[in-house]
Protein backbone atom coordinates (compact mmCIF):
# COMPACT_ATOMS: atom_id res chain seq x y z
CA UNK A 1 0.00 0.00 0.00
CA UNK A 2 3.02 2.30 0.09
CA UNK A 3 2.39 2.98 -3.60
CA UNK A 4 -0.95 4.63 -2.79
CA UNK A 5 -0.82 8.34 -2.03
CA UNK A 6 -2.66 9.16 1.21
CA UNK A 7 -3.58 12.36 3.05
CA UNK A 8 -1.94 12.81 6.46
CA UNK A 9 -3.95 13.78 9.52
CA UNK A 10 -3.79 13.72 13.29
CA UNK A 11 -6.80 12.21 15.06
CA UNK A 12 -7.39 13.70 18.51
CA UNK A 13 -9.61 13.07 21.51
CA UNK A 14 -9.85 14.30 25.08
CA UNK A 15 -9.40 12.07 28.12
CA UNK A 16 -10.79 14.27 30.87
CA UNK A 17 -8.64 17.37 30.45
CA UNK A 18 -5.70 15.60 28.80
CA UNK A 19 -5.42 15.67 24.99
CA UNK A 20 -4.40 12.58 23.03
CA UNK A 21 -3.58 12.20 19.36
CA UNK A 22 -2.11 9.95 16.71
CA UNK A 23 -1.09 10.30 13.08
CA UNK A 24 -3.24 8.51 10.50
CA UNK A 25 -3.07 8.12 6.75
CA UNK A 26 -6.27 6.09 6.57
CA UNK A 27 -9.33 8.33 6.53
CA UNK A 28 -11.93 9.26 3.98
CA UNK A 29 -15.31 10.79 3.40
CA UNK A 30 -18.05 8.23 3.91
CA UNK A 31 -21.38 9.96 3.40
CA UNK A 32 -22.79 13.34 2.43
CA UNK A 33 -26.26 12.77 3.88
CA UNK A 34 -25.70 12.63 6.76
CA UNK A 35 -22.13 13.93 6.61
CA UNK A 36 -19.80 11.19 7.90
CA UNK A 37 -16.13 10.24 7.72
CA UNK A 38 -14.21 7.07 8.53
CA UNK A 39 -10.79 6.69 10.14
CA UNK A 40 -8.84 3.50 10.81
CA UNK A 41 -7.08 2.85 14.12
CA UNK A 42 -5.03 -0.07 15.39
CA UNK A 43 -6.95 -2.25 17.85
CA UNK A 44 -4.24 -1.63 20.48
CA UNK A 45 -4.34 2.16 20.12
CA UNK A 46 -4.69 4.08 23.40
CA UNK A 47 -6.55 6.75 21.42
CA UNK A 48 -9.10 4.16 20.31
CA UNK A 49 -9.95 3.44 23.95
CA UNK A 50 -10.63 7.13 24.57
CA UNK A 51 -12.83 7.32 21.47
CA UNK A 52 -14.70 4.22 22.65
CA UNK A 53 -15.34 5.89 26.01
CA UNK A 54 -16.28 9.36 24.73
CA UNK A 55 -17.76 8.62 21.31
CA UNK A 56 -15.99 11.68 19.89
CA UNK A 57 -12.89 12.49 17.86
CA UNK A 58 -11.34 15.32 15.91
CA UNK A 59 -9.53 15.05 12.58
CA UNK A 60 -6.73 17.59 12.05
CA UNK A 61 -5.87 17.58 8.35
CA UNK A 62 -2.22 18.54 7.93
CA UNK A 63 -0.88 20.90 5.31
CA UNK A 64 2.41 20.69 3.43
CA UNK A 65 4.33 22.09 6.43
CA UNK A 66 2.91 19.48 8.82
CA UNK A 67 5.51 16.71 8.50
CA UNK A 68 7.00 17.56 11.91
CA UNK A 69 3.61 17.21 13.60
CA UNK A 70 2.94 13.98 11.68
CA UNK A 71 6.21 12.48 12.92
CA UNK A 72 5.62 13.67 16.49
CA UNK A 73 2.10 12.24 16.70
CA UNK A 74 3.28 8.95 15.19
CA UNK A 75 5.34 8.30 18.35
CA UNK A 76 4.18 6.66 21.59
CA UNK A 77 3.88 8.54 24.88
CA UNK A 78 2.16 11.44 26.59
CA UNK A 79 4.53 14.14 25.32
CA UNK A 80 2.92 14.76 21.94
CA UNK A 81 1.17 18.01 22.84
CA UNK A 82 4.22 19.53 24.56
CA UNK A 83 5.16 22.68 22.66
CA UNK A 84 2.36 22.20 20.10
CA UNK A 85 -0.24 24.92 19.63
CA UNK A 86 -3.76 23.61 20.16
CA UNK A 87 -7.14 24.64 21.53
CA UNK A 88 -10.48 23.05 22.27
CA UNK A 89 -13.00 23.17 19.43
CA UNK A 90 -16.30 21.36 19.87
CA UNK A 91 -14.74 19.93 23.06
CA UNK A 92 -11.90 18.28 21.09
CA UNK A 93 -8.19 19.10 20.66
CA UNK A 94 -7.62 21.10 17.48
CA UNK A 95 -4.05 21.68 16.29
CA UNK A 96 -3.32 25.29 15.38
CA UNK A 97 -1.17 24.27 12.41
CA UNK A 98 -3.78 22.02 10.77
CA UNK A 99 -5.21 23.27 7.48
CA UNK A 100 -8.43 21.33 7.94
CA UNK A 101 -10.59 20.42 10.90
CA UNK A 102 -13.42 17.91 11.26
CA UNK A 103 -15.13 17.26 14.61
CA UNK A 104 -17.12 14.04 14.88
CA UNK A 105 -19.67 12.66 17.29
CA UNK A 106 -21.33 9.29 17.77
CA UNK A 107 -18.44 7.05 16.77
CA UNK A 108 -19.46 3.64 15.45
CA UNK A 109 -16.79 0.92 15.42
CA UNK A 110 -16.54 -1.69 12.66
CA UNK A 111 -14.16 -4.69 12.71
CA UNK A 112 -11.40 -4.61 10.12
CA UNK A 113 -8.63 -7.14 10.76
CA UNK A 114 -6.04 -5.72 13.15
CA UNK A 115 -7.67 -2.28 12.90
CA UNK A 116 -11.09 -0.86 13.63
CA UNK A 117 -12.91 1.46 11.29
CA UNK A 118 -14.26 4.39 13.29
CA UNK A 119 -17.28 6.00 11.64
CA UNK A 120 -18.05 9.50 12.82
CA UNK A 121 -20.95 11.86 12.22
CA UNK A 122 -19.51 15.26 11.27
CA UNK A 123 -20.63 18.06 13.59
CA UNK A 124 -18.20 20.70 12.34
CA UNK A 125 -15.86 21.00 9.36
CA UNK A 126 -13.51 23.82 8.32
CA UNK A 127 -10.80 24.09 5.69
CA UNK A 128 -8.00 26.64 5.39
CA UNK A 129 -6.33 27.36 2.05
CA UNK A 130 -3.10 25.52 1.37
CA UNK A 131 -1.52 22.43 -0.10
CA UNK A 132 -2.13 19.10 1.69
CA UNK A 133 0.49 16.90 3.30
CA UNK A 134 0.56 13.49 1.63
CA UNK A 135 2.33 10.21 2.30
CA UNK A 136 3.68 8.15 -0.59
CA UNK A 137 6.42 5.48 -0.76
CA UNK A 138 7.03 6.04 2.98
CA UNK A 139 7.85 9.73 2.42
CA UNK A 140 5.95 12.96 2.98
CA UNK A 141 5.16 15.26 0.07
CA UNK A 142 2.38 17.40 -1.27
CA UNK A 143 0.05 17.71 -4.21
CA UNK A 144 1.32 19.25 -7.42
CA UNK A 145 -1.53 20.36 -9.67
CA UNK A 146 -1.52 18.91 -13.16
CA UNK A 147 -2.32 21.36 -15.90
CA UNK A 148 -3.91 20.18 -19.10
CA UNK A 149 -2.46 21.73 -22.25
Amino acid sequence: MAAVCSPVSVVTALDGSRPHGTTVTAFCSLSMNPPMIVICLDRLSALLEIIRATGQFGLNILGKDGAGAALLFATKGNHKFDGIGWRLDQGLPRLSTATGWVACDGALLVEGGDHLLVLGAVICAELEPGEPLTYYQRRFGTHIPFCYA
